[in-house]
């Protein structure tokens, strides 16, 4: 069977726009945790515009242009690369509302439909072994692009898996990675460093499991295919909220629910059960299942789901009455968590708990 699986780096414009979204979310539960927020960042060129709504009980302390700014420097986007964060100018007309926050986000505020899943085993973290394989190139290009081989390019970037999955065997086949580079490095030093780092990357995935048989030397790897990808970021695509969903969720084979997951307090419940069916789903795994798909309906000002369904191979435990309760889902996540680093693509590949199973003290 092939499989196929694609990721981007944080500098691609979508991804800044997730980034930009959850810093924004991040700052309202930082000044009150119980905080309101949903909002949508759009970019192209120079230009960010914002839209969305805010209830906080205390005022923001840093705004919104101070944000955007900050966000787009964390990516990349600074003086001598293509795009400088600082030169952004920003439109927003995100409504600011004090007042009590409760009002929305201690309820199930929207109907939604969510989905979450688990397969394999926590080698590759309960996810497709297409798809894990791409996050881990993808981190792995993020981290030498910061310190590595390739310090100073990107931070735009996309890779492409296609992987033969036979048996219980995973055959790598081809490998698409296109980086941006900046205007005066060697076009073939940063291809040369792209290969340095994704083979070390795949040897280290290799070394954590055995299931990963083709050789290095047989995968084919295409790098900058179009040639040097200089005017990278917003100045070479649009970007918003929100359009990443099949690399933020499974890859694309497996099904997800509707909803975005950055640019929403974690009450939220296209964000937050999407995390809850997910924890569901690794639990299943952990407990016996060889695969599990949870699926959630919720109807507005409703706790519980208003439908449950479990589509399993194999035997796994279910979790307990009252798991996808929203009260219950907003007291056992909280909302310390580092949401830009979600908003990057670790909703369900990073160390959060619902994706490892916490209902037995499973592996993460």
């Amino acid at each position: 069977m092939i499989r196929v699986s694609e990721m981007v780096l944080q500098g691609h414009p979508d991804k800044f726009c997730d980034q930009v979204a959850d810093a924004i979310v991040a700052e309202c539960v930082r000044v009150d945790p119980d905080a309101y927020a949903q909002i949508e960042v759009g970019v192209w060129s120079d230009e960010v515009w914002l839209s969305g709504g805010i209830c906080t009980r205390k005022p923001l302390e840093t705004t919104i242009e101070e944000i955007v700014h900050r966000t787009g420097v964390a990516v990349g986007y600074t003086g001598g690369n293509w795009i400088d964060a600082a030169r952004y100018k920003v439109t927003s007309t995100v409504c600011f509302q004090p007042g009590n926050p409760f009002v929305w986000s201690a309820k199930v505020n929207d109907q939604s439909v969510v989905v979450g899943w688990a397969g394999y085993d926590a080698r590759t973290r309960f996810l497709p072994p297409e798809h894990f394989l791409a996050h881990s190139l993808r981190e792995a290009l993020a981290a030498s692009c910061l310190d590595g081989i390739l310090v100073g390019q990107g931070p735009d970037g996309k890779l492409l898996v296609i992987l033969r999955e036979e048996g219980a065997l995973f055959h790598l086949e081809q490998v698409l990675v296109t980086l941006q580079q900046r205007p005066e490095a060697a076009f073939l030093d940063v291809c040369e460093g792209v290969v340095a780092t994704i083979a070390e990357a795949y040897r280290r995935v290799q070394e954590g499991d055995d299931r990963w048989v083709a050789a290095w030397e047989d995968v084919r790897l295409s790098v900058n295919p179009n040639g040097p990808l200089l005017n990278g970021g917003s100045d070479g695509d649009n970007g918003q909220t929100g359009r990443k969903l099949v690399m933020d969720f499974y890859g694309p084979r497996i099904p997800i629910g509707g909803g975005a997951l950055s640019g929403k307090h974690l009450s939220h419940i296209d964000r937050i059960g999407a995390y809850a069916a997910r924890e569901a789903a690794v639990h299943a795994v952990a407990s016996g299942a060889t695969e599990c798909l949870v699926r959630l309906a919720y109807a507005p000002n409703v706790p519980e789901p208003i439908d449950v369904s479990y589509e399993m191979a194999g035997r796994g435990e279910r979790a307990p009455a009252g798991f996808f309760e929203h009260g219950a889902m907003r007291e056992r996540y909280g909302t310390a968590f580092d949401y830009v680093a979600l908003a990057r693509g670790t909703h369900f590949f990073g160390v959060a708990p619902w994706n490892r199973s916490s209902l037995s003290g499973g592996p993460a």
